[in-house]
């Protein structure tokens, strides 16, 4: 499990904390600390934390019919800038959408799971009725073939590899390890890139990626780069 949650109350909870060492009461890992320039590899359970994220593009949602795979599928699919699936973007390029510009940032995540409303919260921009696009590089040592690209967010997303569809993910839904999984897929020797887009209505955002192999295991010997 990814995470356990423990409850004290009253009493026994300020005694808990009284007794606690000053020492051992460590600071949280951060959500965001900058890529770094050297390849990273996937964590212990094969989740992608090194991401390229363009701050939110708004995007008010329709609530009359939700996010339907073919409200979704439209709205994931519009063209909001050049180059939307081409070159992989620098960090710090700035992309202009309806007038605003928006910049891509190129960060680690410290969690196993990518807090995409921490992410704008932090830059004060828009968090509710927005589009998020993230982007990273898979470098893989040689071609691996079955592999499955599995995927959970919330809410709404879609997801490329290789410019090529992978995986979808309608509904208004809660973020799960695992979700969804693609089809069985090709890495090629070297560079692979991943792209997702996210929609959130209100509520959180976050996603979760990793690769498996055939046997449903994470993909070992992969790094992960921006450039």
């Amino acid at each position: 499990m990814k995470s356990i949650c423990l409850r004290l109350g009253g009493t026994l909870a300020a005694a808990a904390l009284a007794a606690a060492p000053l020492a051992a009461m460590a600071e949280p890992a951060p959500v965001f600390t900058p890529a770094t320039a050297a390849p990273r590899a996937p964590d212990a359970e094969g989740f992608l934390q090194r991401w390229l994220l363009l701050e939110p593009i708004v995007k008010p949602n329709r609530t009359n019919t939700g996010f339907t795979g073919t409200y979704v599928r439209e709205a994931l699919t519009t063209q909001y800038f050049p180059g939307q699936f081409g070159p992989v973007p620098k960090d710090g390029q700035v992309e202009t959408v309806a007038g605003t510009p928006l910049a891509w940032h190129a960060l680690d995540s410290g969690l196993w799971d990518v807090k995409l409303f921490d992410f704008a919260r932090d830059l004060g921009k828009p968090t509710y009725g927005v589009i998020f696009w993230a982007v990273t590089v898979v470098d893989s040592p040689r071609e691996m073939t079955n592999v499955r690209l599995a995927v959970g967010s919330n809410s709404a997303s879609m997801w490329w590899v290789n410019g090529q569809e992978a995986a979808g993910l309608f509904g208004d839904r809660r973020m799960v390890m695992d979700d969804v999984l693609s089809p069985p897929l090709t890495l090629h020797k070297g560079r692979n890139v991943i792209r997702g887009a996210v929609i959130n209505g209100p509520g959180l955002s976050d996603f979760c990626v990793r690769l498996l192999d055939a046997d449903g295991r994470p993909v070992r010997g992969i790094r992960l780069t921006t450039r």
